[in-house]
């Protein structure tokens, strides 16, 4: 058994746990084709992590999370994932990694969003949601730039996912600020947990804008029935995507191992790779 643990939470809807399953096995072979100890599966629940006593500490040896094994064993806190020593492969947003998560992990490589509108190569977007009126939803610009339309949403309530999502909250307050705006221009803001239960609040006229990134929108579109009850009316400009990460003690030849995987099974025969390498 691996004395690692991976994890692809970022867009591991119940609907499409088959496919991200699918994904982890392709990387997980390759993993292991170049000698890497990949695990067998991906963990989901805080149950499934290794247990740190005294919990988990960072390079200087100061305590940065608890021990997994005082969580609610069946909930999986992301944090707790992404800081853990034994975290080998995982996903983790631009938005925790700026608020201080990038000091204590390590990069291995951006995917891909050109299957999605609204993704280039490694930069991914937020569509601007609220609630269907018949018109046509605004399609993702080509010039990747953001699509803010300041009428629409000012006096509205803006629901988004939490507080540190870069797709949800941070992306767009920095759009507005370019714009010499700030989300006071909002007459309340409220946190939903997730980008699915924003949706839903929009969709049910408890909110009335939320920014969902292109591949939950994606995935909304195929699997959350709300979704049918609103339209896009706006995009957030094109930014890094959802990094893959590994902890910070990992060894190099480790991480030169996985990059090196992750380009062979995401690249495929594509003309354009479908990882942009960090080195």
């Amino acid at each position: 058994m691996s004395k690692f643990v991976a994890a692809l939470p970022m867009y591991d809807w119940p609907e499409a746990r088959g496919e991200v399953d699918a994904q982890w096995a392709r990387l997980r072979d390759a993993f292991r084709q170049r000698g890497v100890d990949a695990p067998e599966t991906i963990v989901r629940r805080n149950g499934d992590l290794p247990p740190v006593p005294g919990g988990i500490l960072d390079a200087a040896g100061e305590v940065i999370a608890p021990d997994p094994a005082t969580l609610p064993p069946d909930e999986l806190d992301f944090h707790q994932l992404w800081l853990s020593p034994a975290l080998l492969f995982g996903q983790t947003c631009w938005g925790p990694m700026e608020l201080g998560l990038a000091r204590h992990v390590q990069v291995i490589a951006q995917p891909n969003y050109d299957a999605f509108e609204g993704g280039q190569g490694e930069l991914y977007s937020s569509a601007l949601v609220m609630a269907a009126d018949g018109g046509s939803s605004v399609a993702s610009p080509q010039d990747g730039k953001a699509v803010i339309p300041l009428d629409l949403l000012r006096g509205k309530r803006f629901i988004f996912n939490n507080s540190d999502s870069m797709s949800g909250l941070i992306a767009l307050t920095r759009d507005l600020e370019a714009m010499g705006e700030s989300l006071d221009i909002f007459a309340s803001r409220g946190e939903s947990g997730g980008h699915r239960s924003s949706i839903v609040a929009v969709a049910e006229g408890r909110a009335d804008i939320a920014a969902i990134d292109c591949e939950s929108w994606a995935l909304a579109q195929r699997f959350e029935p709300a979704a049918q009850g609103v339209k896009v009316v706006g995009w957030t400009a094109r930014r890094k995507g959802l990094p893959y990460i590994t902890a910070r003690t990992t060894p190099a030849s480790v991480v030169a191992a996985m990059r090196e995987a992750v380009a062979a099974v995401e690249g495929g025969a594509s003309e354009q790779p479908l990882v942009q390498l960090v080195g």
